[in-house]
C-alpha cells in the first residue's frame, strides 16, 4: 500500500491486501480461513491472491463464472472490514458462507439456513446506521441461493438470522465458571418464539453494510448445532460451500438475462432456462 494515491480504490487494501483485478465481482465470505479449501474444491480453478491476518483470498472459476472467496475471521468487526475493502476494489456481491446454531426444533444438523434478514445483535452495524435500520438480504441473492439448494437437492430453511457479538454470553451460553449474563436464560426462547431460525456472528453486519452501499449480499449457513434439541455435529460445510458457489453462477446468469431484457432487477417474469 503506497499511501500516495488520493483514490483508495487504486491501492492494495490495508487489511485484505488485494487490489483491483485480484478478485471477482462476487465474493464468498467464510469466517474460518481453513474453510477456503472446502469451498474451492468445487471450483474449476483457484489461485491464492492474498493472505494477511485472518483475511485469506482466493480467486478462480466456477463452471465458467469468475468467483472469489475471502475469509473474515470471527465476528462482525472483521467481516465489516472485508466488505469495506472489497467494495473499494469493485466487489458488488457478497455471500456469507458459514456455520450456525439452529433454534427451531424442525431444523436438522446439516441443514442449510438461507438468511432473508437479520436481528442486529452485533455492535458493528450500529457504528454505521441507526439501530432500527433493517438488515435485509438482497432478494436476488436469496433467490439464487434457494435455486442452488433446490438444484443440488439440499435441505434448507429460509428466514431471520440473529447475529451476535459473543459466542458465549451473547448467545445465551454460560461463560467462565458458569457466569450468566443478564437475560441470557431467556434469549434463545424469545428468539425462537419470534420465529428466528438461527444464530451466528456476521450476517447482519454484512447485510447492513451492503444495503447502505447499494451492494448485493446474502448468507447461507450450515447447521452445526440445534439449541432446541441439543444435537451438535460439524456437518454440512460442503453443502453450504457448493450452494454458495452455484448461486454465484446463477446470479451471473440472472444479470445476463436482465441485461438482455433491459431491466434493472430480477423478477419472476424472467427465466434462466
Amino acid at each position: 500500500m503506497t499511501g500516495d494515491s488520493e483514490d483508495p480504490n487504486d491501492e492494495v487494501q490495508y487489511h485484505v491486501e488485494v487490489g483491483e483485478g485480484d478478485v471477482a465481482d462476487a465474493v464468498l465470505l467464510p469466517g474460518n480461513p481453513e474453510r477456503i479449501e472446502k469451498i474451492t474444491r468445487f471450483w474449476d480453478t483457484a489461485e491464492e491472491v492474498a493472505h494477511h491476518r485472518e483475511y485469506r483470498t482466493v480467486t478462480g472459476d466456477y463452471e465458467g463464472t469468475p468467483i472469489s472467496v475471502t475469509s473474515t475471521g470471527i465476528g462482525s468487526p472483521s467481516a465489516a472490514i472485508a466488505v469495506e475493502e472489497l467494495a473499494r476494489v469493485g466487489v458488488e456481491t457478497y455471500i456469507r458462507v458459514g456455520s450456525c446454531g439452529a433454534i427451531q426444533p424442525d431444523m436438522e444438523v446439516g441443514d442449510l439456513v438461507i438468511t432473508t434478514g437479520g436481528v442486529r445483535q452485533e455492535g458493528t452495524s450500529e457504528a454505521y446506521v441507526r439501530e432500527d435500520y433493517p438488515a435485509v438480504a438482497d432478494y436476488e441473492v436469496v433467490s439464487a441461493l434457494v435455486a442452488a439448494a433446490e438444484r443440488l437437492g439440499y435441505d434448507y430453511h429460509t428466514g431471520i438470522t440473529m447475529s451476535a457479538d459473543s459466542f458465549y454470553a451473547g448467545q445465551g451460553r454460560p461463560g467462565f465458571e458458569g457466569f450468566e449474563a443478564a437475560g441470557s436464560d431467556e434469549l434463545v426462547e424469545s428468539l425462537k418464539e419470534a420465529n428466528v431460525k438461527n444464530i451466528e456472528m456476521e450476517a447482519s453486519a454484512i447485510l447492513t453494510l451492503a444495503n447502505i452501499y447499494g451492494l448485493r449480499a446474502g448468507a447461507v449457513c450450515s447447521v452445526f448445532a440445534n439449541r432446541e434439541t441439543g444435537e451438535f455435529l460439524t456437518e454440512g460445510e460442503n453443502r453450504a460451500a457448493e450452494t454458495a458457489s452455484l448461486a454465484v453462477k446463477l446470479l451471473a446468469q440472472m444479470d445476463e438475462v436482465k441485461a438482455e431484457a433491459g431491466v434493472d432487477r430480477w423478477h419472476p417474469g424472467l427465466s434462466l432456462e
